[in-house]
């Protein structure tokens, strides 16, 4: 099974291929008991994914709390009136103390946009 930058290549070679025969190719298949082969397109995509730049695992506890917590992507404002992002959504974005960001606020929504980042809607 191809990984990492032999995946992409591979995938980039293959063009219009069906994706069948990306999967194949690209040796994500295994044999069953009946002796007919098994396409296995969730481990094909995990791997395009990881090697693009993001991973779907466990990410050995990455992103999660103690105990490991699932991540609920809900913030409330707290009673001081901030709002905290938390340690497990920085870490997912690999965001360092210091990093500074621009605050656009849009119609009950805000946006953070990386000091010398382009918005992507503009």
């Amino acid at each position: 099974m191809l990984t990492g930058s032999e995946l992409l290549a591979k995938v980039k070679e293959l063009g219009d291929a069906s994706k069948s025969e990306l999967v194949r190719e690209c040796g994500y298949v295994s044999t069953k008991k009946d002796g007919s082969e098994r396409l296995n397109f969730t481990a094909f995509y995990e791997a395009l994914l990881e090697a693009k730049g993001l991973s779907l695992g466990d990410g050995g506890g990455k992103g999660r709390g103690k105990g490991g917590r699932k991540l609920s992507y809900i913030a409330k404002v707290q009673f001081n009136g901030n709002l905290l992002v938390g340690k497990a959504y920085t870490a997912m974005l690999d965001l360092k103390p210091g990093d500074e960001f621009e605050i656009k606020l849009g119609r009950k929504q805000i946006k953070l946009i990386p000091v010398g980042g382009a918005d992507e809607e503009e």
